[in-house]
């Protein structure tokens, strides 16, 4: 298999970090260069263009989770602000509690942490060395549990939960089910309705390949008016072109949660890499990252000094391979790695490399060979 040619990558460098920053398809370069030209030589002229963009990508979105309308989809600045605009817009109660992973991303744990005043408790359950993940995770749940919130894809280790029986789980008890999809959404196809999930949210830098600073964040049609608003602006509101209107009240869709002017150079690049995606189909994206992820996790596996951390079971992968070496310091092997342009990160206590649809066998050729010459050089 050959690289794709949107990714015209630096000679030498291998790029594995799709889990952290992921580098921009040709497409997506391009639609930003046109718009910051088009912002220099002729400012907001057409303006009215630019909202057609966006609500493209809006559309764009409701697809690649397979949500019920564009209404139920609003354009936040990151993940964290949309877990935020949840956990701080809801009604609590003392005693209420929360149940998410000890192992998730900061994110996914101090938002509902910063509850705790309220009287709400977040349990943290271990999920790392278990059978079961899923049971674990469910068991924590009691008469108390309001919500129950889940990454998809484990940041550190790539765990894959199963999330329709987690949602199929919440629905049957009346708990509201939030799933962080950061490390799914581009990588995996996601489908809203077939999870149950009340509300995902997903930042648009890592696997969908696009810039930072933006974010979908999906809720679901019965809970739009259920969620405490905290921000205020001009465009969350239901008329928000008529300026001079004094009697305002909040949109009655998702944009209610949008309440200042819009990322429109975010909005153009999200919405040009969503366009790859949908002319490949998520279904050739996926079986792609699922074989470099097979390769690199077989090679690392049958190495005797080195130790898999992410789970052996494909059907429990995404698009995360972490390994640790079991003579070398960890910290070591990730410096010298990044040194010799395999672009990684460090994360679980190993080291965490990520490939996308777009790389070369080739490619994992490469980074196998410098990670077998760095641990050579080390050990």
């Amino acid at each position: 298999m050959s690289r794709h040619p949107e990714f015209d990558q630096a000679p030498g460098l291998v790029y594995l970090n799709h889990a952290a920053v992921a580098p921009w398809p040709e497409r997506t370069r391009a639609a930003v260069s046109r718009f910051a030209a088009e912002n220099q030589l002729r400012g907001a002229q057409h303006y009215r263009h630019w909202l057609e963009v966006e609500q493209r990508l809006r559309g764009q979105l409701q697809r690649l989770i397979n949500a019920d309308a564009t209404a139920e989809i609003a354009l936040l600045k990151s993940t964290s602000e949309g877990l935020s605009v949840i956990a701080h817009g809801l009604d609590w109660h003392p005693g209420d509690t929360i149940v998410t992973a000890r192992e998730e991303f900061p994110s996914n744990r101090v938002t509902w942490q910063s509850l705790a005043p309220q009287g709400v408790t977040t349990r943290l359950v271990e999920l790392s060395g278990r059978d079961d993940p899923e049971a674990a995770l469910l068991d924590a749940v009691d008469d108390s549990t309001r919500l129950l919130s889940i990454s998809a894809v484990q940041y550190a280790d790539g765990l894959r939960m199963d999330l329709p029986r987690i949602g199929a789980f919440c629905r049957a008890r009346g708990i509201l089910f939030c799933v962080d999809a950061i490390q799914h959404l581009g990588a995996l196809p996601f489908d809203v309705e077939a999870i149950g999930a009340d509300f995902v949210v997903a930042d648009g830098h890592k696997w969908l390949l696009s810039a930072e600073g933006l974010a979908l964040f999906y809720c679901r049609g019965e809970h739009l008016e259920r969620l405490r608003l905290h921000q205020y602006g001009w465009h969350m509101l239901a008329d928000h072109s008529d300026y001079a209107r004094l009697d305002w009240k909040p949109a009655s869709d998702a944009t209610r949660f949008e309440c200042g002017s819009p990322n429109m150079l975010g909005i153009h690049a999200l919405s040009a890499s969503l366009s790859l995606f949908e002319e490949l189909g998520m279904d050739a994206v996926a079986a792609a990252i699922t074989r470099h992820t097979g390769r690199l996790a077989e090679a690392l596996a049958a190495r005797g000094d080195c130790e898999l951390r992410s789970p052996s079971d494909p059907s429990r992968r995404a698009g995360i391979v972490t390994f640790r070496p079991k003579r070398v310091d960890s910290q070591v092997l990730y410096r010298a790695l990044m040194t010799d342009d395999v672009v990684c990160a460090a994360r679980g206590g190993g080291v965490r490399l990520s490939p996308h649809f777009w790389h070369a066998d080739a490619d994992i050729d490469l980074a196998l060979a410098r990670i077998d010459a760095a641990l050579a050089a080390a050990g």
